[in-house]
C-alpha cells in the first residue's frame, strides 16, 4: 500500500507529516524549515507558494494571497464584513467566492490546492517515493461546505483524501501516541483564524469526542488586527498620516503587530520599528505586554463561551476533566494560557510543539488507516445539526450536532397537499429553528409519487453521514418504492467539472511553474536586499568611509544588472556578494540605534524625575 501522509493545512502555516518506524515525523524542507507559510503569490513569471511568496506582501500586497483558509467554502454574504482587512481583491462567484490576481479569477480552493501541492513535492523529494494519498485536517467547527472545499482542494492538488479529522481530535491522537491512557480531555486549538474546543474521552486506545464547539472566524489574525488598528490610531496622532489607504504600509504594520506579538509572548516589552520613506518618517513604539492583553482581551474571552458550550454538551463541568491540552500558535500568548487555566482549574498542557502537533495527529490517523496502528480508534462527530425543511419554513433535525460519526439517522414525513406527486428536499444545516436561520446545503426532488390525498404518503429520509463528515441523503416513498438521493453538494463548493478542469490546468502549468518559481525566488530575494541596502545607505551618513560606500554602490550595481538577468544563480551569487559587502553597514547602523534608543531613554528618565 502506498504510503498515506496527514497534512494539517493551516491559515498561518501549513505542515506535512508521515509515520516511520511507529514514530511520527514533521517533513522540512531542504533548508531545514518545517513550516510552510499559507501564502501564495501570483507575479508575471509564475506562482510563488511558502517563504517566497511571503516576502513579496509589502511590495505586491494585492497579488498576495494570504489566510485563504478564512475563505474556504464561504459565499460572499459570509466574509464580506472582513474584506477590508485584505489587500487582495475578493469578488463574488457563482455561489463561491472568488480572487482576483492579475487577468484573471481563482477560488479559495484552488490557492489552497497550490499550498497542498506544495506540500505533496516536499513530501514527495524528502520519501523519494511518489505521494498520492492524505489525511487532512480541518477545524472542529467547519460546516459541510468547508469540508468539501477542502477535499476539493485535496483533488485539485493531485491527492486522495482519504480522511478529513477534526484539528483537536488530530491532536489527541498526537498526544495519545505519547502519554494520554484514560480520562476526560480538553483540546483547546487557537490557531492563526480559527478556534475549537473539543471535549473527548480516552479508555483503552478509544478516542471518543463528546463535543465540539468553536468559531471558523476568530484567531492570531484577529489578534494582529487589534493591534494594527491600534498602531494606525497612534501614528495618525503622532505623526498626523492616515494610513488605511497604503497597503504596502497596512503590510509593514501587519508583519511588524506578528512580529512584536510573537515576541511579547517571551518579553514584557518590544520595540516596533518601522520605516515608511514614502511617508518621510521611521515609525518607533515601545510595546508591552500589558498594553497587548489589554487590545486582546476581548477576543481571548471570546474563545471561553464556546468552552462552556461544549462542556454542557458533554455533560460535563470544567473542573472534571483530567487533561487540558494546547493547541495552535496562539496558545503560545500568556493570557490565553492564564484564561484557559482560570477556566478549567488545571494548569494546561503544551509538552508537544502547538505548531506541528495537528500534523502529527494527522499522520497517527494515516497510520490507522494504512493498518500501521492497530490499538488506536478515532470516533469523531458533526459539529453542527442536519435536517431538512419541513412545512411553514421550519427544520426538522435529523442528526443533532455532537453525533458521533460515521452514522445514519431515519425519519417519515408525508405531504401536505393532495394529489403532491413531487416533493422538494431541501437540506440544511445549523442550530436554529427556521430554515432561513440555517444554511442550505442541497435540493433535491422525490418524483413520480402516485397522487393520494394530503397525508397519505409515507417518505422514509435517511441521512447518512461518513467519516470524513461529509453527508449523503435518499428519499424513499414507503408505499410505491420510488426513491431518489444525493450526496450533497453545498451551495458553495465546487462543480466536478470545474474541480476537473482545475486538475487538468495544474498539470498543463505545474512544469513551468517549478521552471519559473526559483528564478522568481532568486529575483524576489534580490529586491529584497536593493532595498534594505539603499534604505541603510541613506541612513548611514557620516557612519562609514567612501571607500566602503563605493564598495557596496558597487555591488548594489552589480546586483541590480544580475537581478534582471534570467541566471538564477548569478542573481543569488551577486546577492551573496552584497550581503557580505555590508555586513560592517549593518552593525555600524544597529550601534547608531542602540545609542539612540539608550539616550531617548536617558532623556525620558530625567524629564520624568520629580524635582527635589
Amino acid at each position: 500500500m502506498s504510503r498515506i501522509v496527514g497534512i494539517d493545512l493551516g491559515t498561518t502555516n501549513s505542515l506535512v507529516a508521515y509515520m516511520e518506524g511507529g514514530f511520527p515525523k514533521v517533513i522540512p524542507d531542504a533548508e531545514g524549515h518545517v513550516l510552510l507559510p499559507s501564502v501564495v503569490g501570483f507575479t508575471a513569471d509564475g506562482i510563488l507558494v511558502g517563504d517566497a511568496a511571503k516576502r513579496q506582501l509589502v511590495r505586491n500586497p494585492t497579488q498576495t494571497i494570504y489566510s485563504v483558509k478564512r475563505l474556504m467554502g464561504k459565499g460572499y454574504e459570509d466574509v464580506k464584513e472582513e474584506l477590508r482587512y485584505f489587500p487582495f481583491h475578493v469578488v463574488p462567484g457563482d455561489e463561491v467566492v472568488k480572487i482576483r490576481v492579475a487577468d484573471r479569477e481563482v477560488t479559495p480552493p484552488e490557492v489552497s490546492a497550490l499550498i497542498l501541492r506544495a506540500l505533496k513535492e516536499r513530501a514527495e523529494a524528502h520519501l523519494g517515493e511518489p505521494v498520492t494519498k492524505a489525511v487532512i485536517t480541518v477545524p472542529a467547527y467547519f460546516n459541510d461546505s468547508q469540508r468539501q472545499a477542502t477535499k476539493d482542494a485535496g483533488r485539485i492538488a493531485g491527492l486522495e483524501v482519504l480522511r478529513i479529522v477534526n484539528e483537536p481530535t488530530a491532536a489527541s491522537l498526537a498526544y495519545g501516541l505519547h502519554r494520554l491512557k484514560e480520562g476526560t480531555v480538553a483540546v483547546y486549538d487557537l490557531g492563526g483564524g480559527t478556534f475549537d474546543i473539543s471535549i473527548l474521552r480516552v479508555k483503552d486506545g478509544i478516542f471518543e469526542v463528546l463535543a465540539t464547539n468553536g468559531n471558523t472566524h476568530l484567531g492570531g489574525d484577529d489578534f494582529d488586527r487589534a493591534v494594527v488598528d491600534w498602531l494606525l490610531a497612534d501614528i495618525k496622532a503622532r505623526h498626523g498620516a492616515d494610513l488605511r489607504a497604503d497597503l504596502e504600509a497596512l503590510q509593514e504594520l501587519r508583519l511588524g503587530a506578528e512580529a512584536a506579538k510573537c515576541r511579547l509572548s517571551f518579553e514584557q516589552r518590544t520595540v516596533l520599528t518601522i520605516p515608511l520613506p514614502q511617508h518621510g518618517f521611521t515609525y518607533r513604539r515601545e510595546i508591552s505586554r500589558a498594553e497587548l492583553e489589554t487590545l486582546i482581551e476581548p477576543l481571548v474571552q471570546q474563545t471561553l463561551g464556546p468552552c462552556r458550550l461544549a462542556l454542557a454538551d458533554a455533560g460535563l463541568s470544567a473542573n472534571a476533566m483530567d487533561e487540558v491540552v494546547l493547541v495552535g500558535g496562539s496558545t503560545r500568548v500568556p493570557l490565553v494560557k492564564r484564561r484557559v487555566q482560570e477556566l478549567f482549574g488545571k494548569v494546561p498542557h503544551s509538552q508537544l510543539n502547538p505548531d506541528e502537533v495537528v500534523a502529527v495527529g494527522a499522520a497517527v490517523q494515516a497510520d490507522i488507516l494504512a493498518g500501521g496502528i492497530t490499538n488506536m480508534l478515532l470516533l469523531d462527530v458533526t459539529p453542527l445539526s442536519l435536517g431538512i425543511e419541513t412545512l411553514g419554513g421550519v427544520m426538522s433535525v435529523l442528526t443533532p450536532r455532537n453525533t458521533t460519526i460515521p452514522t445514519s439517522a431515519k425519519e417519515l414525513f408525508t405531504t401536505s397537499v393532495d394529489g403532491q406527486t413531487v416533493v422538494d428536499m431541501h437540506v440544511l444545516q445549523g442550530e436554529r429553528e427556521l430554515v432561513k436561520d440555517n444554511r442550505s446545503l442541497a435540493r433535491f426532488e422525490l418524483s413520480g409519487i402516485d397522487p393520494m390525498p394530503a397525508g397519505m404518503p409515507r417518505i422514509e429520509v435517511t441521512f447518512l453521514i461518513d467519516a470524513n463528515g461529509i453527508l449523503q441523503v435518499n428519499a424513499r416513498e414507503l408505499r410505491t418504492g420510488k426513491a431518489a438521493s444525493i450526496e450533497v453538494k453545498p451551495s458553495y463548493g465546487l462543480t466536478d467539472a470545474e474541480v476537473e478542469r482545475m486538475i487538468e490546468e495544474s498539470f498543463v502549468h505545474a512544469e513551468e511553474d517549478v521552471a519559473s518559481r526559483l528564478l522568481i525566488e532568486a529575483r524576489n530575494e534580490a529586491d529584497t536586499v536593493i532595498r534594505a541596502t539603499e534604505r541603510a545607505l541613506g541612513q548611514a551618513s557620516g557612519l562609514i568611509g567612501q571607500e566602503e560606500t563605493a564598495q557596496i554602490n558597487g555591488a548594489l550595481a552589480a546586483l541590480k544588472a544580475a537581478r534582471d538577468g534570467s541566471d538564477r544563480d548569478a542573481i543569488r551569487a551577486a546577492t551573496e556578494r552584497l550581503n557580505q559587502a555590508t555586513l560592517h553597514l549593518a552593525e555600524v547602523l544597529m550601534d547608531s540605534a542602540l545609542k539612540e534608543a539608550l539616550t531617548a531613554k536617558r532623556v525620558t528618565e530625567a524629564l520624568g524625575k520629580p524635582e527635589r
